[in-house]
């Protein structure tokens, strides 16, 4: 038996998210579809982990197991002839036998992007989220400061999450000017559901002044979802990179920099 491991790139704007699900089309079941084309059986993708509908990813990994092994080739270019064109199987690579795509991860690195401006623009509206009002990037700065560390993430995840832990470690919390953009990196060892979103939602109130960056301390003690902030929309939230013993997959790549663009 033979390890696969694929990195994924997707525009998630036209699917109910990574994982399949009853109520609608998943990422996962149109690669599996396409990877079924190839291999003449059906694989089950085994991801790092999942994202949410209208979330995107720039490296998404995955794996499957396999007793009929196939040039590396035919799992991305075969495969990506059978997919649509907002998803792509960017690298394919057998794996140690012991890979697990989860389980060997050792952190992840999300992007959200926020576009500053008082006009929308239809190039950016599928992957950012457009604030009007100005932001205050030093006061976010601060805020985000707050973040890093190992905390309780209670306050900062979704109603419907299951997972059995709140407590999560982030190693850092960066703020990049790429005018008219905005972005916000969060690497870290994991994530609860809509972690990153709501951090963001969170660090967008400080910048438009509703709130002041020392109030991140307080939610992240108090651990109830009603002391945070909103929850930033899907579309602004990229999965950049997983990171397996210190390497990143991809290492180095930009997640739909669009920066140039609006210049």
């Amino acid at each position: 038996m033979s390890v696969v491991r694929l990195v994924i790139e997707y525009d998630g704007t036209q699917y109910v998210g990574w994982q399949i699900q009853p109520n609608g089309l998943a990422v996962q079941q149109v690669v599996e579809d396409a990877l079924a084309r190839i291999c003449g059986v059906r694989h089950r993708l085994v991801s790092s982990g999942r994202t949410d509908a209208g979330v995107h990813a720039r490296g998404m990994v995955a794996h499957f197991v396999t007793d009929k092994l196939l040039p590396m080739r035919a799992y991305r270019d075969g495969v990506n002839r059978h997919l649509p064109a907002d998803i792509a199987v960017r690298d394919a690579a057998l794996a140690c036998d012991d890979f697990h795509a989860r389980y060997s991860a050792r952190s992840k690195w999300y992007r959200y992007s926020i576009y500053r401006a008082a006009v929308r623009s239809p190039m950016a509206c599928r992957f950012s989220w457009q604030v009007r009002g100005r932001l205050d990037v030093q006061a976010m700065r601060e805020a985000a400061e707050l973040f890093v560390g190992r905390h309780d993430f209670s306050a900062f995840r979704a109603s419907g999450c299951a997972a059995r832990t709140t407590v999560r470690e982030l190693f850092s919390v960066d703020l990049v000017e790429e005018d008219p953009l905005l972005q916000v990196d969060v690497r870290g060892e994991g994530f609860l559901r809509n972690m990153v979103r709501i951090m963001v939602g969170t660090l967008v109130e400080v910048g438009l002044g509703s709130r002041s960056p020392c109030e991140i301390e307080d939610m992240l003690s108090a651990g109830g979802r009603d002391r945070a902030g909103v929850t930033a929309p899907p579309q602004g939230l990229c999965l950049m990179a997983v990171d397996y013993a210190g390497q990143d997959v991809f290492p180095g790549q930009k997640c739909l920099d669009m920066s140039e663009t609006f210049r």
